[in-house]
């Protein structure tokens, strides 16, 4: 089975290949990757043709450097549920290793080991495939992604002990030091950001630990599920398509890579439905989501797929018999034919 990563990684890859004379849309062609991938960031696609387009790209651009430039804006949103888990980790070290944990869900062929040693936290970035192709920009990408979260967690003047690559220098440096800094090595036993321990230990004082808990239970289900039914897969992407609205049966069957007919005849086998699945699962967040009082009721509706408020207000009486601000105001008090309103 091939490796697979999340099309997110082809982030800005319009822009970028643009910028340097490319037309992004004959690579992706040319490695075999579909048109959808620079508009859809949680389609499953091929890692090798991924870092074939990585190594085209440098080469017909002519420069060394491409792979790096893709990451120079990218967020922890970038990287979907596993971005969600870290952003919500109390330390900027607990945010790097929630990645290391979860990296898996974003790809199956990228890790990332967290070792420390002497007071240093070493972190290295791994791209693992099976067969043997130049890794030079998929590997600046990843070290440059995780340098990136580093700095926005902790600040834009914070400095790593060093950088370094296990390939040779670019032709051209510039680059390089925007975005590491002047703590860069080549040429080194392996590709790592080392880092002092007591650095990492700072708080984040946004972090959220209930949600933390909340997302934590979610991606342990989705990544140990083995044997998973058809329900079981669909609930899955629900969860992760709601908050986006892009949850339609057809976006759906496009993630799972077959057509609404199958998605809705696999279901019938096992005698439930796409909109019943959506209605559970709604049930199933509303409760959590309701229960930070900060969170505006607009926002609610949005992570739970309504395109208006008072879409979202009509669904909520029609299920509890109440308003959203009245359970807010006595949670555990309410209830309706389909059973109380669960807050985790």
């Amino acid at each position: 089975m091939p490796h697979l990563i999340r099309s997110a990684c082809l982030t800005d890859y319009v822009q970028v290949a643009r910028s340097v004379g490319l037309e992004p849309y004959r690579m992706v062609k040319a490695v075999g990757l579909p048109r959808a991938s620079l508009h859809d960031p949680d389609l499953k696609i091929s890692l090798p043709a991924f870092i074939r387009l990585l190594q085209a790209s440098a080469k017909e651009a002519a420069i060394d450097n491409f792979g790096l430039r893709l990451c120079e804006r990218r967020l922890l949103s970038n990287l979907g549920p596993v971005g969600l888990i870290a952003r919500e980790q109390p330390t900027v070290r607990k945010r790097i290793e929630a990645l290391a944990r979860y990296s898996g869900l974003h790809s199956d062929g990228i890790s990332l080991r967290v070792e420390e040693r002497d007071g240093l936290v070493v972190i290295t970035p791994v791209v693992s495939i099976r067969r043997s192709m130049p890794m030079r920009q998929a590997t600046e990408l990843c070290m440059g992604v995780v340098f990136r979260i580093l700095r926005t967690s902790l600040s834009d003047t914070w400095k790593p002990q060093f950088v370094g690559f296990s390939h040779g220098p670019p032709k051209s440096r510039d680059i390089h030091l925007r975005i590491f800094g002047s703590r860069v090595k080549f040429g080194q036993h392996t590709n790592a950001i080392v880092c002092r321990l007591r650095d990492l230990e700072r708080p984040i004082p946004q972090s959220d630990s209930v949600m933390a808990r909340y997302i934590q239970q979610y991606l342990d289900l989705v990544g140990g599920r083995i044997g998973a039914t058809t329900s079981d897969k669909v609930r899955e992407y629900i969860w992760g398509l709601l908050p986006a609205g892009r949850c339609t049966i057809e976006h759906l069957a496009e993630q799972m890579g077959v057509n609404r007919r199958t998605v809705h005849r696999r279901l019938g086998r096992e005698g439930t439905t796409f909109s019943s699945i959506v209605e559970s699962v709604r049930m199933e967040m509303v409760g959590r989501y309701l229960e930070d009082p900060s969170r505006p009721l607009y926002l609610v509706a949005q992570m739970l797929g309504f395109s208006a408020l008072s879409a979202f207000s009509r669904w909520f009486r029609d299920c509890y018999g109440c308003s959203a601000s009245r359970w807010r105001a006595a949670p555990f008090e309410l209830s309706n034919q389909r059973g109380t309103l669960d807050v985790g």
